[in-house]
């Protein structure tokens, strides 16, 4: 077969064939020769080695592995729990078996284009006996109106019609295109804001003027919040708005978001690498007990609620038009129905006592999800100036939706990049709040064995959990960079630390703080984790943050010392290897480092095959356990290929078997894969909320 047509996705072979007969032979013959192409694949074989017997089906522990003895060190005080190797022991450990979580759905990466001769490859590719059809895996096949038109039409030549319509996120595309007429042109032309917001936005209006006819426009949403002054009976409350979150933002009743002291941060990685990970300890020593047995536990995480940056709120005052006076004034703020401003809860009306600065530090999130019609359509309605209002409805109408689909797709746009882009529309802050989304917290995985992390203040024993966090940055419209919300509130933070120790200041002293809270969370990493059995632990970046507190814990009992392997990617070892000394044992007997970018430039999917024996081994013995933690996209799916390549070689099975063989370990709980950007769905909520927190979860904007 052509190798052009094996660059096509499953996804396009699946929706194509499975289209109404009414479709054109061509696209389904088309969908049959993608599927007969996608059964013979073959694997990747893999290589024989010391730890690699193809032809050895049997699952025998490697001899080659050498044995770990546990060796516990005990931490004294809060020097040495500094201290880049320190660990200590604490009281036993009692496994919380949490219920199970719906996983969001990955996102597939990008494939090829079509390659223009798809009608006499199809004719040379099928053949009458080709095998019988498979059910083909979802692929990405858009991220924008040039991916469509690439797809449907390209050099302006009709193809085949494979894709009946494409959504990038905002709707279908190219419907009630605006003519192109030449004699418009002359009438009421556009002139475009002359502003570096507006130019980033790389808007293409076409032949947008004035008089343009502008049809399905969105509707104006609807104003559901709003202020009052503060009667005389009500008592003003104190705030403390960029230290902690007001009281009305809550995990879950009764207990409250904790204020957790920063005891000490670092950076991970070193000058030069590609990402930032820094290292924090969190005291947690007066953490509220919570009915049950919640605990924070080895695998689990914490929920940071992170506020808005100051400087990001005081722009979009400015912005805005509110005075300085007003800003921190208490009022009465007012709703119609939903969650808004509290996380969870009952949806209905509230009345409670807030200023707009908590508002927007707190409570609505203005960076982190692309813009909706409903938005534009909003910006428009107060917008002065002719040309910034026809624009502002062209992208909520019909004939701006290629223009709309580019915003959505394309670099992060911010709420404040908006306002600067349209300076002459200035919303109401009370109709703005109606249509923003909820300020969600974000999910960081534990970084230790909880039970072992504690520092000595004197006579007080303080307890401490250990986190480690990746700055996420994107370009923003103004040329620098642009963290995401909670690993840039959280290196804000680690900033003034690290600043203060090399000043010589004693960071206690600066009595920072993160707002945390623990225990809903159902997290496949701490639900599957045992205190026995072989466990072999896959992790690249900050996915294998987790993993250490797994060593950890095993190495406290002698029967499981020698049961833990753990295989991590980096970049390169030099300068982004996390934890490097850290993992409390000779880390050259169970951890192998791989680096994608020096030496034998290896990824970590490609040492999995090479220790096919380990993985066989693990996989098939008792109360074995196969952990994967890393992006999905990559190294996630190389790994799942990989781990298949592993099961046809040494179990001497099909594809397909040997995709069934891995399903039943997941259901079993023994293959646990997950992500170090998907954070899991919370329980203890309703169902509406956990179908809210998915919609929001699929966008994105959770891990920043």
């Amino acid at each position: 077969m052509p190798g052009s047509l094996c660059t096509l996705s499953k996804a396009n072979a699946h929706l194509a064939y499975h289209t109404a007969p009414t479709q054109p032979l061509l696209t389904r013959a088309f969908a049959t020769a993608i599927m007969h192409c996608t059964q013979t694949e073959q694997h990747v074989c893999c290589e024989e080695c010391p730890t690699s017997h193809p032809n050895d089906p049997i699952p025998v522990e490697p001899t080659s592995i050498k044995e770990v003895h546990a060796r516990p060190k005990i931490v004294t005080d809060i020097a040495q729990q500094h201290s880049p190797s320190s660990s200590s022991t604490s009281l036993g450990y009692t496994s919380s078996s949490e219920p199970a979580s719906p996983l969001t759905p990955v996102t597939d990466p990008q494939i090829d284009e079509t390659d223009e001769s798809v009608k006499d490859a199809v004719e040379t590719a099928v053949q009458p006996n080709s095998p019988g059809r498979r059910r083909a895996s979802t692929v990405l096949i858009s991220q924008g109106p040039q991916d469509v038109q690439r797809i449907l039409a390209g050099d302006g030549k009709p193809r085949t019609r494979l894709v009946e319509k494409v959504c990038c996120g905002g709707g279908c595309c190219f419907l009630d295109a605006l003519p192109d007429d030449p004699k418009s042109k002359s009438a009421l032309p556009v002139i475009t804001p002359d502003n570096d917001a507006f130019r980033s936005l790389n808007l293409k209006l076409g032949p947008l003027n004035l008089d343009s006819e502008l049809t399905k426009l969105v509707e104006l949403p609807p104003q559901t919040v709003s202020f009052s002054k503060l009667s005389n009976d009500i008592v003003p409350e104190q705030s403390d708005v960029y230290r902690h979150p007001p009281k009305f933002v809550t995990p879950h009743a009764p207990f409250e978001v904790y204020s957790s002291k920063v005891t000490h941060a670092r950076e991970l990685t070193k000058p030069g690498a590609e990402k930032r990970t820094y290292h924090f300890d969190l005291d947690v020593t007066d953490y509220p007990e919570e009915s049950g047995e919640v605990d924070f536990i080895v695998g689990g995480a914490i929920g940071v609620q992170a506020p808005n940056s100051e400087p990001l709120v005081n722009d979009i005052f400015e912005l805005l038009s509110i005075p300085s006076y007003a800003r921190d004034k208490q009022v009465v703020l007012k709703t119609e129905g939903g969650r808004w401003p509290t996380i969870w809860g009952e949806d209905s009306p509230r009345e409670l006592v807030t200023t707009r600065r908590e508002l927007l530090t707190w409570c609505s999130d203005v960076q982190s999800y692309p813009p909706t019609k409903q938005l534009f359509r909003l910006l428009a309605e107060y917008a002065e100036a002719p040309n910034e209002k026809k624009i502002l409805l062209y992208l909520s109408s019909a004939q701006g939706q290629a223009a709309f689909c580019d915003l959505r797709t394309g670099p992060h746009i911010t709420i404040a990049q908006l306002l600067h882009a349209f300076p002459s529309s200035k919303p109401p802050l009370p109709h703005l709040l109606s249509i923003l989304n909820t300020l969600m917290p974000r999910f960081y995985s534990l970084s230790q064995d909880p039970s072992l992390s504690s520092s000595r203040d004197g006579e007080n024993r303080r307890r401490l959990i250990e986190i480690a966090v990746t700055v996420h940055e994107t370009p923003n419209w103004r040329g620098g960079p642009r963290t995401g919300l909670g690993s840039g509130f959280l290196e804000r933070i680690a900033s003034q630390i690290i600043t203060a120790e090399k000043q010589g200041t004693n960071p206690a002293d600066l009595d920072l703080r993160v707002p945390l809270f623990r225990g809903l969370m159902a997290n496949p990493l701490a639900r599957e984790f045992v205190t026995d059995g072989p466990m072999l632990l896959i992790g690249a970046g900050v996915g294998v943050a987790p993993f250490r507190g797994f060593v950890q814990r095993r190495l406290k009992s002698a029967n499981c010392a020698n049961k833990v392997w753990v295989l991590q990617g980096v970049r390169d070892s030099l300068l982004d290897e996390l934890y490097s000394g850290e993992w409390g044992v000779e880390e050259e007997q169970v951890k192998k480092v791989v680096q994608s970018r020096r030496g034998e430039g290896r990824y970590v999917q490609e040492e999995v095959r090479h220790q096919a024996d380990l993985v066989w081994f693990v996989i098939n013995a008792l109360d074995g356990r196969v952990f994967v933690c890393g992006s999905s996209q990559g190294m996630g799916e190389g790994v799942e290929a990989a781990l298949v390549d592993v099961a046809m070689d040494k179990g001497n099975l099909r594809r397909e078997e040997a995709v069934e063989f891995w399903g039943k370990k997941k259901g079993a709980g023994q293959y646990i894969a997950v992500s170090d950007r998907k954070c899991l769905i919370m329980e203890s909520i309703t169902n509406d909320a956990v179908g809210d927190l998915v919609k929001r979860f699929t966008k994105g904007a959770f891990c920043e």
